[in-house]
């Protein structure tokens, strides 16, 4: 008998090593207080850590200084503990919404260190954002939770999970939490999707408010558009006395303005990518 136990025992212990590793890993206790950036993990709901958030200083942001004024007041209002709106800043692509959002939550740290998280959740995690708000109540920690480009398309019922969220459901939103979202599009959804609503809703004035109204749910509204050549012309100036980039005035007005038509836009994301290149060429760091 002993004998047939010790053939089966490698095999036993074989198997049982093999679903130890198809065990999900042990759940990672939530630290808000392990850094001031987090990143949401849905599948596993853990706050992942960012030691270094990928951001650039707010004084080098130009162009948009009445959206600087406005979000920073209104999330220093937060940071107080005062009541304060949740936030859609939409627009043009690379004019700055989500860098300001970085640029602001820096700057109110820098004030007063720690005194506000800043939490992003991906938009294909929307769906959790009940599990994701229990754990930020439960911190206590004054927070703001930021999603990029966000935007719904065609049959994607996810923004009603983010409209109860907002204001509409029983629990709401907790009191140390505020909401900032960027968007390409002010009403956060496609043009033809509105249509469609229209078109097909035996109420159709009905539908299409179901929708629009998500976007009614953001007390704030910052409009992002595109630059004039001046303003632009400003913002590489400005980077380049930063990051001690020396070029004549009128070289590097030209070559930015060559930059632009070989990219076929002007904006703050254009003027960095100009600046990077003309610091890699002359052999600086950005750092």
């Amino acid at each position: 008998m002993s004998t047939d136990f010790d053939k089966l025992l490698p095999t036993l212990e074989r198997i049982a090593t093999a679903l130890e590793r198809m065990a999900p890993p042990a759940r990672t206790e939530n630290d808000l207080s392990a850094a001031d950036a987090f990143v949401w993990q849905a599948e596993t709901g853990y706050l992942q850590p960012v030691r270094n958030v990928n951001r650039i200083d707010i004084e080098l942001l130009q162009g948009i200084g009445q959206q600087k004024e406005i979000l920073y007041n209104n999330t220093k209002r937060f940071a107080d503990g005062l009541p304060a709106n949740n936030a859609l800043l939409w627009g043009a692509r690379g004019t700055g919404k989500s860098s300001i959002v970085k640029a602001m939550h820096a700057k109110i740290n820098a004030e007063r260190p720690a005194a506000l998280a800043l939490v992003e959740i991906h938009r294909e995690d929307i769906p959790s954002l009940p599990d994701l708000l229990h754990i930020l109540e439960q911190s206590g920690r004054r927070t703001i939770l930021f999603c990029d480009d966000l935007s719904f398309d065609m049959q994607d019922e996810s923004y009603k999970s983010l409209k109860a969220v907002l204001e509409g459901g029983i629990e709401g939103r907790p009191k140390n939490v505020i909401f900032y979202a960027t968007s390409n599009r002010r009403h956060l959804m496609a043009r033809d999707m509105i249509e469609n609503e229209r078109s097909t809703a035996i109420n159709p004035s009905e539908a299409v408010e179901e929708k629009v109204s998500l976007s009614d749910r953001f007390g704030l509204w910052l409009g992002f558009h595109n630059i004039s050549q001046d303003v632009y012309f400003e913002i590489i100036e400005g980077y380049a006395k930063e990051f001690n980039l020396d070029m004549p005035v009128e070289e590097l007005h030209a070559r930015a303005k060559e930059w632009t038509v070989t990219r076929g836009s002007r904006s703050g994301r254009v003027a960095w990518q100009f600046i990077q290149e003309i610091a890699g060429e002359l052999g600086k760091s950005l750092d």
